[in-house]
């Protein structure tokens, strides 16, 4: 088990790489501390595989550091940083069984052959192998393989870090959320440094503690789910987390604060101040739609809109509405009942971010979590 420590980490696949876009991953220092469920979330094309690489060993970085309990690993081979990684796609022995599958790595540390034994039945137990143990793993289908993998990146103890590259991808759908559960179980269980790759939110919600988001080679947040979703720290943060994203409105300064065609809204003290100190015109203001309230009737702070569309989802609907001439959603309880067309949208203070450049400004700090971020 290890604490991980990028330090001005950046790679580039080009030779001489020249601008920021020439590169996969953007300088950036983190820590993965020793024992943490970590996911490294982002759309395809983010840089999140290749930083997986950079870790494991696969993949030498263009610049900066990769340690491990504060040693330099960067010339090191992914056996040397003792890293089990689980891919995409299993990786198994077809010719071997499940068993001898999960046995080799430990074979291969040369560990007695009862502790063997007995460490193979225990993972084979927490991942509900045991009735496979003496199978072909060629005889097997792909998602079975997968278990297979994944034990056998579980079974040995004494490894630095496992790394997980999408590992559900092949995995039937029904039995996804159920080996997402187990993964968090066995982390509990082993307390070993554990991070996991994906481009599914729900995914990374439901396996971490804590989220990297990353986004064009940058981790834009980290923190936990509830973070990323109340505090999105980046316009991409609140657009990617959350179902449907954060409604986002084009504002430009005006004397009070900001107006969206010349609407004026509200913005608090701090927000006001971030404004006036900042020369930028890429300004927005962003709400979830779970915190716009939305009524029939007119109140000293809200703002006329027009009703799109209802979409029932359960226990909630999804409502669609215009507000001068920008489409927003607002997701609201299933027994509202709308009246007419006519509705009255208000932003409550502590919900309404301030964006410039992209990023959220003008917010308390955040308590001190006792890791390094960007």
């Amino acid at each position: 088990m290890a604490t991980i420590t990028l330090k001005g980490l950046a790679h580039s696949y080009q030779a001489k790489p020249e601008a920021p876009q020439d590169y996969a991953i953007q300088a950036l220092d983190h820590v993965w501390q020793q024992g943490g469920a970590y996911a490294l979330l982002g759309p395809s094309g983010c840089g999140k595989s290749t930083l997986l690489n950079i870790i494991s060993g696969l993949l030498t970085p263009s610049e900066g550091q990769v340690l491990f309990d504060e040693k330099v690993v960067n010339d090191l081979s992914p056996e040397q940083r003792n890293i089990a990684q689980v891919f995409q796609f299993p990786v198994v022995y077809d010719a071997m069984t499940v068993a001898e599958n999960l046995a080799f790595p430990l074979k291969n540390i040369k560990m007695p052959k009862g502790q063997i034994q007995q460490k193979v039945q225990e993972i084979a137990e927490l991942l509900e192998l045991t009735d496979s143990l003496h199978k072909k793993a060629q005889n097997l289908s792909a998602d079975q393989k997968q278990k297979v993998s994944m034990a056998r990146g579980l079974v040995r103890e004494d490894v630095s870090a496992i790394l997980f590259d999408e590992p559900l991808t092949v995995i039937d759908p029904n039995l996804k959320w159920k080996l997402r559960r187990k993964l968090k179980q066995i982390h509990e269980q082993l307390n070993i440094t554990m991070l996991y790759v994906t481009h599914d939110q729900l995914e990374a919600a439901t396996f971490a503690d804590e989220i990297a988001l990353m986004y064009q080679g940058k981790i834009v947040q980290f923190g936990t789910p509830q973070e990323l979703f109340e505090r999105p720290n980046h316009t991409f943060v609140g657009y990617f987390i959350g179902s449907p994203g954060m409604n986002f409105i084009p504002v430009e300064k005006h004397q009070s604060g900001v107006s969206y065609q010349n609407i004026n809204i509200p913005i608090n003290a701090q927000q006001q101040l971030a404004l006036q100190n900042s020369r930028s015109s890429n300004l927005k203001l962003g709400i979830r739609p779970e915190f716009v309230a939305l009524s029939d009737t007119a109140s000293p702070h809200s703002f006329a809109a027009t009703l799109e569309s209802v979409e029932h989802l359960g226990s909630y609907q999804l409502v669609s509405v215009v507000f001068a001439g920008l489409k927003m959603q607002v997701r609201v309880s299933e027994k509202m009942q709308f009246k007419g067309q006519e509705l009255h949208l208000s932003f409550p203070s502590q919900w309404l971010k301030l964006y410039i450049d992209e990023y959220l400004v003008a917010e308390p700090a955040p308590q001190a979590q006792g890791h390094n971020h960007e």
